[in-house]
């Protein structure tokens, strides 16, 4: 439920469409609503200017379908993370508007585009194929909420030249969202060529040194390049939550 919604309500109070106990009974929910099994900030909203996001993992397909429904009776824009086909395919009967996004296991509900600023856009890239579902997930938050995402996937430091002839857009982008696993690097030299924020994404891609990602994770909290902000490995949505609000800040 955002301001928009709000100002309705009182609007149809005054008006005198609308009862006290009605208006009453659309405002309960705030600041949220007890499922039992959860409790849904529909504030959040107001306060962050995206509604809460699920999290599926760990949750039964049940607990994902009664969130979503009960998300978007008062929201327009839903995003769901760590999403099964399986859930999918239930939370599509009662939302059939529902998108599954199938490699960062995505479910978005997008009832109305919001306004995209065109002179700024988040640039995704990942150091390897391997790294796209983990950048995907990066890249689909931060389209639905309301930024300009551009994508250049595997240009990692094994050949370093296939980075350096993205340098147009490295130079055009407002923020710029790194995905890698192995040692991590392309972190670290994309820090250094650009004068704009760059998060990085450790991802778990990667031998048995790797450790599910903890040395790209170690590698990249270690950058000597200034500007590198670290999230936890393989938290595209983290990432893609965090250049959106850089990019819409005035």
């Amino acid at each position: 439920m955002d301001t928009l919604q709000i100002k309705n309500i009182l609007s149809e109070f005054q008006l005198g469409k609308l009862a006290m106990e009605e208006v009453i009974d659309k405002l309960r929910v705030l600041p949220y609503e007890d499922l039992v099994y959860a409790k849904i900030d529909h504030h959040r909203m107001m306060r962050q200017g995206f509604p809460e996001v699920v999290y599926c993992e760990g949750k039964t397909v049940q607990q994902v379908v009664g969130i979503m429904e009960h998300l978007t009776g008062l929201n327009r824009n839903i995003l769901a993370t760590r999403a099964s086909c399986e859930m999918f395919e239930a939370v599509s009967k009662i939302i059939p508007d529902a998108h599954y996004h199938e490699l960062p296991r995505l479910i978005t509900v997008e009832r109305e585009k919001r306004a995209v600023d065109e002179k700024r856009f988040i640039l995704v890239l990942t150091a390897g194929t391997s790294d796209i579902p983990v950048a995907e997930e990066a890249a689909v938050t931060a389209e639905i909420m309301g930024n300009d995402v551009k994508r250049v996937f595997d240009v990692g430091v094994a050949g370093i030249h296939r980075l350096f002839a993205q340098h147009e857009l490295l130079e055009q982008a407002n923020v710029v969202i790194v995905a890698a696993g192995m040692e991590g690097a392309l972190a670290s030299v994309v820090g250094g060529l650009v004068a704009k924020p760059v998060i990085a994404i450790p991802t778990s891609v990667g031998y048995g040194a790797n450790f599910g990602g903890l040395s790209a994770l170690l590698s990249m909290l270690n950058s000597c390049a200034a500007g590198v902000a670290v999230v936890n490995i393989d938290n595209g949505f983290g990432a893609g939550r965090l250049a959106s609000i850089i990019n819409n800040m005035r």
